[in-house]
């Protein structure tokens, strides 16, 4: 009967070692002063500006390129917002038309047409392990100069 309760006990323990991801962002063209801010969102969480990201993290943004690791995540299949807070304000600044005055980027490099790019232009798959996305920042101006 021992011999039971010690199995039991060691499949409990193994069960509760679950999966996760390593995921690391190299975020581009990032401008000098402030903040990256950058989220992780699963599909429900996503369309809510409001809503809680899966991880987030915020990092001094280093010219050219900032590097963000998000560590412990549960595989999913999940999408990047991000942006760089340059007054550090704790907030994307826009215009009255709601235009953002700020450097934004999505995973895929999705570029937003009126309001943010649909979860399936911007999903991706994370698989247990280490994993990397890159993204670059793009702004209003330049987007609108493009067309």
């Amino acid at each position: 009967m021992a011999a039971s309760v010690f199995s039991q006990s060691a499949q409990a323990g193994e069960a509760a070692v679950t999966p996760t991801a390593t995921l690391t962002i190299y975020v581009e063209n990032v401008g000098e002063g402030g903040m990256v801010r950058l989220g992780l969102y699963d599909e429900a969480s996503y369309p809510d500006d409001k809503s809680k990201p899966a991880a987030s993290a915020d990092v001094k943004a280093a010219a050219g390129e900032t590097v963000i690791i998000l560590r412990d995540v549960p595989p999913g299949v999940y999408a990047i917002e991000t942006y760089q807070d340059v007054n550090c304000n704790d907030r994307m600044d826009t215009t009255w038309l709601g235009l953002p005055l700020e450097p934004y980027g999505f995973s895929r490099d999705a570029h937003p047409v009126l309001s943010k790019p649909p979860f399936s232009r911007v999903k991706f798959t994370l698989a247990a392990g280490e994993q990397s996305q890159i993204l670059h920042l793009q702004n209003s101006v330049s987007l609108l100069a493009s067309k």
